[in-house]
């Protein structure tokens, strides 16, 4: 066996001639079946326990969570409307110390 035969022993070659399973995937935006019901599963629980109601408690008791929980949910962007800008105030203030 030459030495580059020694090098590949083992190895999976690359390239799409391999795959005999391509393109039988799911299509791009279609989500994980489990996903979709442990959504699911997630927002009957959250509306037998009270919905917005229960969600608000939780921001009263468990602050921090509540906050995790935001964060996710939230977007990461916003978006502004080009007609109607956001306005944002800067303040930069200054402060003096005592040396002492």
């Amino acid at each position: 066996m030459t030495n580059a035969g020694q090098q590949n022993r083992g190895k999976k070659q690359g390239g799409t001639a391999n795959l005999t399973n391509a393109g039988k995937g799911r299509r791009k935006g279609v989500p994980n079946r489990t996903t979709a019901a442990l959504k699911d599963m997630i927002l009957k629980a959250l509306d037998e326990k009270g919905g917005a109601e229960y969600l608000a408690r939780q921001a009263d008791q468990n602050p921090a969570a509540f906050m995790t929980l935001l964060g996710k949910v939230l977007p990461m962007t916003v978006a502004g409307d080009p007609d109607n800008p956001l306005k944002t105030i800067t303040r930069i203030e200054l402060v003096g110390v005592d040396p002492q």
